[in-house]
């Protein structure tokens, strides 16, 4: 990924350097259970351990590559030039590359998703203090982009909450699945290494041992792996979807923070654009970008092809780096956020009270109007809002047949704000507990 979308403890997960570290760790602590084992002796595991504060020369392993072919060779070759011939003729014993590379990018991919974890747990507490903050604030809620009915800013950043809330469980759960390796040698029969071994490494690590794999972890894993880092890119652009819509000129309820000598534009200098918003909706393209991918990586020929390869050697590191990204920058967009509650109401109040409509359809039923008469009753009050710009309780309280059902008092009571936010705090209650 480009050092713009990049932060530093995502990318170093991916380097060639952590990658060849995690090798050689797995290439050891098989060395150790095998000589636990008798299968090899025991200075010869020691010697390989020898090399655990080797710096790998990255160079020289693409050097012996560019003649082998093959990465996992290179790597060996190299390695057996810093502890000798001797302990390296017992290095990879039994097994196959797959049991490096599998096991290897799951190493990765269950700390890349600890980071991730950590990221959905900074997003959670902002959101959870904004929501807060503006549980009372009031709003016009949308639907289809147009004004529907009376709710709270702080129920708008409460559901962003409880989204983001389901994604993290999901996230734990992927980190979960994909938390396996294998160490089972040619086509996953064990024939070549005990079973122990492969459990010793996986323990040293971290992991579960994968219960059958062929010469390949099974790729299901990591499918719903990608699959949740893409639903978690569709949450980054719902919200971003949100601020980008406040902050229109003709809404303006909230907007990102301008800071200090930031300019909007290189040709109008008044314009303030939601670039932080925009932007996260593009990177959360790039994150859903790979579902696809991995999805059709699970198909492989027999015990295995590499079809998978090159897929995952970019959607590994691009995707969690991307989204590493996308989550700070939306966790500082929140933070930040400034939030204008007398545009909100303002903007409310644009219709003339249009939007208690519903309220008075329900009283007018209540009161003995059929539903169709209702609606026909209020309906032909609230075009005239639309349509001439009439305030609609005035028109109400003006219309015969209306008045006819209700009196001016029940009427004006329908114009209350406080009826719609009654609930809200059942609903925090819901979402935060009851704390």
């Amino acid at each position: 990924m480009i050092p713009r979308y990049s932060r530093p403890e995502m990318v170093a997960i991916w380097s060639p350097e952590t990658k060849f570290r995690i090798w050689f760790e797995i290439e050891a602590h098989a060395c150790d259970a095998m000589a636990d084992l008798g299968v090899i002796p025991r200075e010869n595991a020691e010697a390989v351990w020898k090399a655990k504060d080797v710096e790998f020369d990255v160079a020289r392993i693409d050097e012996i590559e560019a003649v082998t072919k093959h990465d996992v060779i290179a790597f060996l070759t190299h390695l057996a030039e810093h502890v000798g011939s001797d302990a390296a003729r017992f290095v990879h014993q039994g097994m196959t590359s797959s049991d490096v590379l599998d096991t290897c990018l799951n190493v990765q991919l269950t700390r890349a998703a600890d980071l991730l974890i950590a990221d959905l747990e900074a997003l959670l507490a902002a959101l959870k203090r904004r929501a807060y903050e503006h549980k009372d604030t009031v709003r016009i809620g949308r639907s289809h982009g147009i004004h529907a009915e009376p709710t709270t800013m702080g129920l708008t950043f409460a559901r962003f909450y409880a989204e983001m809330d389901r994604n993290l469980r999901r996230l734990r759960t992927a980190r979960e699945e994909v938390a396996t390796g294998a160490i089972s040698g040619a086509v996953g029969t064990f024939a070549n290494i005990d079973p122990r071994v492969e459990e010793h490494v996986c323990a040293q690590l971290g992991l579960s041992p994968e219960p059958i794999s062929t010469q390949v972890i099974p790729r299901d894993r990591h499918a719903a792996f990608f699959a949740t880092l893409g639903v978690i890119g569709s949450s980054i652009e719902n919200i971003a979807i949100e601020i980008r819509h406040m902050q229109r000129t003709e809404v303006l309820e909230a907007e990102e923070f301008f800071s200090k000598g930031q300019k909007g534009s290189s040709a109008m200098p008044h314009k303030r654009n939601p670039v932080l918003s925009e932007n996260l909706t593009g990177l959360a393209r790039l994150v859903r970008m790979a579902v696809v991918p991995a999805l059709e990586n699970v198909a492989q020929w027999h015990e295995r092809d590499i079809s998978h390869s090159s897929v995952e050697r970019m959607i590994g590191p691009d995707t969690t780096i991307t989204l590493d990204f996308a989550l700070a920058r939306l966790t500082g967009l929140v933070d930040k956020l400034v939030i204008y509650p007398d545009n909100m109401l303002a903007n409310m109040n644009k219709f003339r009270g249009l939007v208690m409509s519903q309220r008075v359809l329900l009283a007018l039923t209540q009161a003995g109007v059929s539903r169709e008469d209702s609606y026909t009753l209020v309906q032909r009050n609230a075009m005239k809002v639309w349509e001439k710009g009439a305030d609609f309780k005035t028109e109400l309280l003006a219309d015969a047949d209306v008045l006819a059902a209700l009196t001016p008092a029940e009427i004006e009571e329908k114009f209350d704000l406080g009826y719609h936010t009654k609930h809200v705090d059942t609903i925090f209650a819901r979402v935060f507990g009851t704390k």
